[in-house]
């Protein structure tokens, strides 16, 4: 997690940041594709019940991804930049799909009694967890203790279509090995983009 800034990253690091900007929109870029294309893992989970809303779709999925990708692109740009006070926070970023859906009315309570919203969380935690331990930074039994614990939420959402959607997605059918597949590609992603914030910074 967030650590001490090393000797680097002095306070006056990277005060100009001129390629921030094009790192940033990448991110943003990034971040849409990988919330549009996790929705079609949702889809694919809940079948013909699946409904799209404006605010289900757009404000709970598709802007958090959007903020979560500019975030790391940001990320990015410090890192490339030297590092600054404070930027390794931005490893946190993953927690915005964990709070947005929360923000609608009854989340809170549909949370606490029925579990819906659950799987936004174990997403965020699977992204913090799997870009720490892919990071090569802390100790090495904590980034191996992140990597077990986000590589078993991992398989259990890689795995998670028989029981919620049938026989159609069990992982011995074409369909239900794509969704495995669709679905641990996705997080990979999320997590390689995750580790951005760990990084070593580059010199000044």
């Amino acid at each position: 997690m967030p650590e001490k800034e090393s000797a680097q990253e002095s306070p006056d690091a990277g005060p100009a940041l001129h390629h921030t900007a094009p790192l940033v929109a990448i991110g943003l870029t990034c971040g849409i594709a990988w919330a549009a294309g996790f929705r079609g893992y949702m889809v694919e989970l809940a079948g013909p019940a699946s409904t799209f809303g404006w605010w289900g779709t757009f404000g709970a999925i598709l802007l958090p991804g959007a903020a979560v990708g500019g975030l790391l692109g940001w990320a990015e740009a410090l890192r490339r930049a030297g590092g600054r006070p404070g930027w390794r926070w931005l490893a946190l970023a993953p927690l915005v799909f964990a709070i947005a859906p929360l923000l609608m009315p009854g989340a809170v309570g549909a949370l606490l009694t029925q579990g819906l919203g659950g799987g936004a969380i174990a997403v965020a935690l699977m992204a913090i967890g799997g870009g720490y331990a892919l990071s090569r930074r802390g100790p090495p039994w904590a980034r191996l203790l992140c990597g077990l614990v986000g590589a078993a939420l991992a398989a259990a959402l890689a795995l998670a279509g028989p029981g919620i959607a049938g026989p159609a997605l069990a992982i011995t059918e074409p369909r239900g090995a794509w969704v495995a597949v669709l679905a641990a590609s996705f997080i990979m992603v999320l997590a390689l983009a995750s580790s951005i914030p760990h990084r070593a910074t580059h010199p000044r």
